[in-house]
């Protein structure tokens, strides 16, 4: 009555005791190797907006990013950004979510000929909210005309340069009150008399062209 039946011999798998510790050392090794790869990362640039070719790059358009050190790239350290503001200039387009590296940057001029710098000093009003660097604008004249006797009749507004280029907004692209807004334009030289007469005159109006899909 109190006999029990012989309980079977358990099934040994070697095989898999095998492949079971082979899948721990492959986790061990792999986490290993991540260690090592990630005491050999740097602190690069990148790019976070849009920064035309010729413009300086600002401080906000720059985050840190860890990226694997490689003695043939030429990456931008994150310790070196204050020459970005000082130095050097987008020697080409930069896209947001670029990783800066030298080749991308100039200390020369890198308007052509036919372009020229000019600044404009905006009021609220004037320019679109959010407006930053990279931004493609047209620019108006937003005068009154006057009669010869020296009244002022109809507004009037002129497209000055249907394309200009925002290199640098001084102040985030948005105005406090009657806080006015510089900007610098690269624009067609044969439009930059023009520009910069309405601009004296604080009648000049920046419209944003998006960007063609």
């Amino acid at each position: 009555m109190g006999d029990r039946l012989p309980a079977p011999p358990r099934e040994r798998k070697p095989a898999l005791a095998a492949l079971a510790a082979l899948l721990v050392l492959a986790g061990a090794l792999g986490a290993t190797m991540l260690v090592m790869q990630a005491g050999d990362r740097i602190e690069a640039i990148k790019i976070t907006e849009r920064v035309p070719m010729g413009g300086v790059i600002p401080e906000s358009a720059m985050t840190s990013v860890l990226v694997a050190d490689d003695s043939s790239v030429n990456y931008v350290r994150w310790e070196q950004r204050g020459q970005l503001k000082e130095e050097l200039r987008a020697a080409t387009d930069l896209v947001g979510g670029t990783i800066l590296v030298g080749e991308m940057l100039t200390g020369e001029e890198t308007l052509p000929d036919d372009e020229v710098i000019v600044g404009v000093s905006l009021q609220p009003g004037q320019f679109p909210a959010g407006l930053k660097a990279g931004d493609t604008v047209a620019a108006y004249w937003v005068g009154r005309e006057r009669n010869s006797g020296d009244e002022e009749t109809s507004t009037q507004q002129t497209v000055i340069t249907e394309e200009a280029h925002v290199s640098v907004v001084h102040g985030g692209g948005d105005s406090i009150g009657n806080t006015s807004l510089p900007v610098t334009l690269r624009v067609a030289r044969a439009d930059a008399a023009a520009l910069t007469r309405a601009a004296s005159a604080g009648e000049v109006s920046l419209v944003i062209i998006p960007a063609a899909k």
